[in-house]
């Protein structure tokens, strides 16, 4: 077998669908957000990244960048291995209080990524429970979706934010046999958010466990930017809450929060903690700053909320097919993986913005989009340019207009 031939028509072959992904070598500005300088072959120019998950800008926070450097001169660049081997360091432990405070639960753990967190814990879950079946919604995140098939033990797909239909399903279950239901407050490509009440609910009536992903929610909404589940008065409702410290809080891993019993089973058994090297304590110390910080802070929260509330009028009146959602997230489709991705370009290559193609996996063929992340820190200034770039790149390659 020629094995490279493989991998060369593999490749070809997500060439052929048009959906061969290029990423954008950029280097971001420090203290000034969204700003970056694009590299390429031929040079530099400036871009405005319009499609970044640091959707606070807290990357480049003062108190953040401060706590990094500190830490640097007081432990060092590395962690020094798993935390088995190397114990839990100072910055991990202060962390994980703070975790653990902001949703209200007795216990928080740190993994090296969001992805991992949910992949580890959701596994070691399914081999916990004696018998266990999971129900996952249908449009939860890869890293879910790959935490249950890891788990090897039964799952039940149920439809996306159906109440009646994840019933129809617990209904055909015995009530005494150990369930789970997984699913996220914010769904990061539709930002459309889940019907939590009614999921406890049922978890409830059916005698089951609940296992939220807030990764889209942490920072960003309650009073103290405990997610969803505060905002709506049900930290206490989750079994597991699981968030990431990449996105709202501008740094880079993940975390769990629940009882002392349940973190304590997964530090114990999940091989994705145990055997990783833990986050360096700069990285930690970043986080810590950025979670106090939110905690006390409303400003980034409320500026977020209006920036994205004025964005989407602004595409909507300029005749744009821009998905109304209820969060932040504002999706605007082209429904053709194609011509998204030379909208992503020609809006990089001509107007300076950056914003990346959306397509199959990530969402349905026929769904693509560009998906637009406006941040405390993108002014009227980049949003008009923003919006007469998006209308000229329409016009020029014939794309669909709002209905």
């Amino acid at each position: 077998m020629n094995y490279n031939e493989v991998f060369e028509k593999a490749i070809a072959d997500l060439k052929s669908e048009k959906r061969y992904r290029v990423f954008t070598e950029l280097g971001r500005h420090a203290g000034d957000f969204p700003r970056a300088t694009r590299h390429t072959e031929n040079g530099t120019a400036e871009v405005t990244i319009w499609c970044s998950n640091d959707y606070l800008g807290m990357g480049q926070h003062p108190k953040v960048l401060a706590a990094m450097k500190d830490a640097i001169d007081e432990f060092g660049a590395g962690a020094g291995g798993t935390r088995n081997i190397s114990g839990n360091a100072h910055m991990i432990c202060e962390l994980e209080r703070e975790l653990a405070d902001l949703h209200g639960k007795e216990r928080a753990l740190v993994f090296t990524s969001g992805f991992v967190s949910n992949d580890a814990t959701i596994s070691t879950l399914g081999k916990l429970l004696p018998n266990a079946v999971i129900l996952s919604d249908e449009l939860n995140h890869a890293s879910m979706i790959d935490g249950v098939r890891h788990s090897k033990c039964e799952k039940v797909i149920f439809k996306h934010n159906d109440v009646a239909d994840l019933e129809e399903k617990l209904k055909q279950i015995d009530i005494d046999r150990p369930k789970v239901i997984a699913f996220e407050s914010v769904y990061s490509m539709d930002g459309d958010i889940s019907p939590m009440k009614e999921f406890c609910d049922l978890a409830d009536k059916y005698n089951a466990m609940t296992y939220l992903d807030e990764v889209h929610a942490v920072g960003l909404y309650g009073p103290r930017g405990g997610g969803i589940a505060e905002r709506e008065g049900l930290m206490d409702r989750i079994d597991i809450m699981e968030g990431t410290l990449g996105k709202a809080f501008g740094v880079v891993g993940g975390f769990i929060t629940a009882s002392e019993a349940i973190v304590d089973a997964i530090r114990s058994y999940a091989s994705g903690f145990i055997f990783t090297t833990t986050l360096p304590p700069a990285v930690a110390a970043g986080a810590l700053a950025s979670v106090r910080h939110l905690k006390q802070s409303q400003m980034e929260r409320a500026s977020h909320q209006e920036r994205a509330a004025t964005l989407k009028k602004l595409l909507m009146d300029a005749g744009l097919p821009v998905l109304q959602t209820p969060t932040h997230i504002v999706p605007v489709m082209v429904y053709d993986a194609a011509l998204c991705k030379q909208a992503s370009d020609m809006l990089l290559e001509d107007y300076g913005i950056y914003i990346q193609p959306i397509n199959f996996p990530t969402v349905p063929r026929g769904e693509e989009r560009l998906r637009i992340t406006p941040s405390p820190f993108h002014d009227d200034q980049m949003m008009d340019h923003l919006v007469s770039s998006l209308k000229e790149v329409w016009k020029r390659l014939g794309l669909r207009q709002a209905a």
